[in-house]
């Protein structure tokens, strides 16, 4: 029975794809064969000697410490797009609050409605103007990164009337085709800073794009922009960003990243995390974080990984190596020179990298002794050596 431990409550519908004749499954579970995670911090987590993967019911792994993941030979997979249509419909309500003072305005009625002999409905109309703002209808919008969420914000904004650019440095080609041909996709973000009325973010956190809206980005924009931040935390600098809502060179400025510092800062519109806070999305998450820790366990296919490639195979014997080690040369000569001095016929093999790990699939026609096995762990550079029997 493979054990399976919750670090943050998970969604109901994800756990009940896990069959408990297979899985036990709990906060509570020890020496854990894999990890439900959603944004429990990890940095400073033990792994146990059984650990074997970790799913994040999520796009983003920052609370995850994938090196050291790597290095002990622990998958650890991500779920993107599943909250796609959530932030995306954030994104769209977070540019309307950004445009017109939707927020200040309720709370101003609210105000009139609690004040002794106001005339609410006469208020209203006197007061009104003080919260008008810009339609969305004919404005340009930037849309920095263009994966699942970028793509679908881009698609819907077109639909709203506006003029879509995008950036994204890492295009693929899948990302491509699901862009409406009608989005501008520029080669440089600054052609998208100089055009955009509303600039709206959709990439990783990373030490590459930590602080990407910084004081130099904001001075290449237009005057007035209004900046969303749903991605990610890290990826705007405060202090430069206060600086710009202080000198009005930015109009509003949305996160779903609030601290002390920056809520309370006039122009602000600080929410508490809400980009995938929908019973949809978090269902999504789970059902896909499941799918692909079950399947990594029970036939060693990996599917949406961050640290290891994408390798899915179909069984072809009544046994399955799989290997995890770094991507050196001669690795799969001496794999292939350990099975053949057993005499073990290779029915398939796969075999991916991705950047400095690899990951090779073996089927074969005969069970594996232990001895066959403590070979292959003895490779140099070998890093993990599991045995499935079909």
């Amino acid at each position: 029975m493979y054990r399976i431990k919750t670090l943050n409550k998970i969604s109901s519908v994800g756990l009940a794809r896990l069959d408990r004749e297979r899985f036990q499954v709990g906060s509570d579970v020890e020496n854990e064969d894999g990890i439900l995670v959603r944004s429990a911090p990890m940095h400073e987590y033990e792994f146990s000697s059984s650990l074997r993967a970790i799913a994040r019911a999520g796009a983003g792994t920052n609370n995850i410490p994938v090196d050291r993941c790597s290095e002990n030979g622990i998958v650890v997979f991500n779920t993107p797009g599943a909250n796609a249509n959530a932030v995306k419909e954030l994104v769209i309500a977070a540019m309307l609050v950004a445009s017109r003072d939707i927020l200040g305005g309720a709370d101003w009625v609210q105000e009139q409605a609690h004040t002794p002999k106001v005339d609410v409905a006469a208020a209203v109309e006197k007061g009104k103007s003080a919260f008008a703002g810009p339609e969305l209808y004919k404005k340009t919008l930037g849309v920095i990164g263009l994966g699942a969420i970028g793509a679908l914000v881009c698609n819907i904004a077109l639909d709203l009337g506006m003029d879509v650019y995008g950036y994204d440095p890492f295009l693929s080609v899948d990302a491509a085709l699901r862009l409406d041909r009608h989005v501008h996709v520029v080669k440089e973000v600054d052609e998208l800073y100089k055009v955009s009325d509303y600039i709206t973010l959709h990439i990783p956190y990373s030490g590459a794009t930590k602080d990407f809206i910084n004081a130099e980005a904001i001075g290449k924009m237009k005057g007035q922009v209004r900046v969303l931040n749903l991605a990610r935390g890290g990826l705007v600098n405060d202090e430069d960003m206060i600086a710009a809502l202080e000198s009005g060179r930015v109009a509003k400025y949305v996160t779903d990243f609030p601290d002390e510092r920056i809520t309370t800062v006039k122009n602000v519109i600080a929410l508490p995390h809400l980009g995938a806070s929908t019973p949809e999305s978090e269902e999504n998450c789970a059902v896909m974080a499941v799918r692909q820790l079950q399947d990594y366990l029970l036939n060693g296919n990996i599917t949406n990984s961050v640290n290891l490639p994408n390798v899915s195979q179909d069984w072809s014997g009544i046994a399955r190596i799989c290997l995890i080690h770094k991507n050196v040369p001669g690795m799969l000569t001496q794999i292939m020179g350990v099975l053949s001095d057993d005499h073990i016929n290779v029915e398939n093999l796969t075999n991916k990298s991705k950047k400095d790990y690899a990951y090779t699939l073996v089927d074969v026609n005969t069970r594996l002794t232990e001895e066959a096995a403590e070979e292959l762990r003895a490779i140099p550079n070998m890093i993990r050596v599991r045995i499935l029997n079909h």
